[in-house]
């Protein structure tokens, strides 16, 4: 009988601080051994000439998640019932793209709590195949919800709360935002922020409109730059004066980086996380014909090409140590998905998001490692490693270790490719990188021991994806420093 279920043999090993050449033997789904040579296993797959990577751990998702009353539009009246993108589809367009593992989020609707819609989205995400955790959204922080339902699904092993300052049917005032650094603080959650200032953008989209200037361009002037820095130094600050812990979501600008540069020098644990849209496209994209550029609107706005490189820098400094997707795809055809609205509705009332799970790894190796901006190692801690750690999947997760989930891209470094739609294979009619031409490709994805992908075909069982539960981790754990000394959210007695 074989030692090893799998052998991955001859492959560059890149774990995040440095390659090897070595074979890789996996046995019940877990890495076993790391040697120069390993013996035959049940299956052999011969990695020559390819970059073995730890899959991708994607922290920022928005799948098959239901809503409703507008949460996904900027203001309007939306009636999206359920994202397009179901757990079986977003699996598939993952492992196309090499990531193995997701975190996703369960809604709140204001009004309700957060039990019900918990277990709703578990049995959707049972079916997909991609091994996944929740963020759980906050959008209504009664007393009911925060200090007996957070408990609960703490218990189930959600150990990360959403939050939004904007956005009509979601957004926090300050006074709600505290409540939920306290509940956090409590129980030993992170808190991730959506950091754009709500009463600023209601304000100027308003003003817009009035103008008559209603064209999708107009979704990035209704919320520059300044309302996301805005937002960003007051999360911080409030975070601060609770003492706890937050990651910045999908942060777009240098200045809001900067911010999170200047809490991090303080010593504060704050990070921060941007995508490639931020890399990649700009506000020009949606100055398009007609409703053409509605396929590019995603908050915050993607800004200038100067821009981009002034977020590059802000990563390469390690500001920004976690790039994630951001997935949220809504369809061009059809009335379910951008046109929710007519295809003549103002830039507030259509759905923004953009798709982008199987984009992610190749458009980042490509612009990041294969134009010089950063080093393999860095691009595995970006994709894998630091999001792993942050989100309490570590060691498990992110990692090519004995012991950790055998999660695996097999990436060639020099095989070029056009995105195309039918290369993402998601259940969204389109992709914003349409054309884009990259280099460096995966070629396998292996999920826990399971070849789920090779050249482009996915072949995994629904329903194998395992719920990852999260327990208490010390990396999240608050400082310790209050203002005053007064620690004004006791742990309950």
């Amino acid at each position: 009988m074989a030692d090893y279920d799998l052998v991955v043999r001859g492959g560059q090993v890149a774990s995040g601080f440095g390659t090897m050449r070595c074979d890789i033997g996996i046995r019940g789904g877990r890495i076993v051994a790391l040697a120069e040579s390993i013996a035959d296993g049940t299956a052999t797959l011969d990695a020559g000439g390819l970059l073995v990577l730890p899959g991708g751990v994607d922290s920022h998702c928005h799948i098959e998640e239901p809503a409703r009353g507008g949460y996904v539009g900027t203001g309007g009246d939306l009636a999206v019932t359920v994202n397009e993108e179901s757990f079986r589809t977003a699996s598939t367009s993952a492992f196309a793209g090499g990531t193995t593992s997701v975190v996703c989020f369960v809604p709140q609707w204001k009004g309700e709590g957060i039990l019900p819609r918990l277990a709703d989205y578990e049995q959707r995400a049972a079916k997909g195949m991609l091994d996944y955790s929740f963020h759980q959204i906050i959008s209504d922080p009664t007393d009911e919800v925060l200090e007996r339902e957070v408990p609960q699904i703490v218990a189930r092993g959600i150990r990360s709360l959403k939050v939004f300052l904007t956005y009509e049917p979601l957004h926090l005032s300050d006074e709600q935002f505290l409540k939920v650094l306290v509940t956090a603080r409590r129980h030993g959650c992170l808190v991730t922020v959506h950091c754009e200032n709500y009463a600023a953008i209601k304000w100027r989209t308003e003003m817009l409109i009035k103008a008559g200037m209603t064209a999708p361009k107009y979704h990035a002037w209704s919320r520059p730059i300044v309302v996301e820095r805005e937002a960003t130094h007051r999360a911080i600050a409030l975070a601060e004066l609770v003492d706890q812990p937050i990651q910045v979501f999908h942060v777009s600008c240098a200045e809001a980086a900067e911010e999170i540069a200047r809490a991090q020098h303080r010593g504060l644990k704050v990070w921060g996380e941007t995508c490639p849209q931020y890399l990649t496209l700009t506000a020009a994209d949606m100055d398009r014909p007609g409703f053409e550029g509605a396929a590019y609107m995603c908050s915050p706005s993607p800004r200038t090409v100067e821009e981009q490189g002034r977020v590059w820098e802000m990563i390469r400094r390690g500001t920004l140590d976690v790039v994630s997707s951001d997935h949220c795809g809504f369809s061009m055809g059809g009335e379910a998905g951008k046109a929710a609205n007519g295809r003549d509705a103002p830039f507030r009332d259509i759905p923004n998001g953009i798709p982008g799970l199987a984009a992610r790894l190749p458009i980042l190796f490509s612009e990041g490692v294969s134009k010089g901006r950063i080093t393999l190692d860095h691009f595995v801690r970006l994709t894998a490693t630091n999001p792993a750690r942050l989100m309490g999947l570590a060691p498990r997760k992110g990692v090519i270790a004995i012991g950790a989930d055998a999660d695996l891209a097999l990436w060639d470094p020099k095989k070029k490719a056009v995105i195309k739609n039918p290369l993402m294979q998601h259940a969204i009619d389109y992709t914003p990188y349409e054309g884009l031409e990259v280099t460096g490709w995966p070629v396998a994805t292996i999920r826990r021991g399971e070849v789920v992908m090779r050249d482009g075909v996915v072949q995994a069982e629904p329903g194998s994806g395992q719920f990852l539960p999260r327990g208490a981790y010390d990396f999240i754990a608050p400082r310790g420093v209050l203002a005053n000394g007064f620690d004004a959210a006791p742990a309950p007695s």
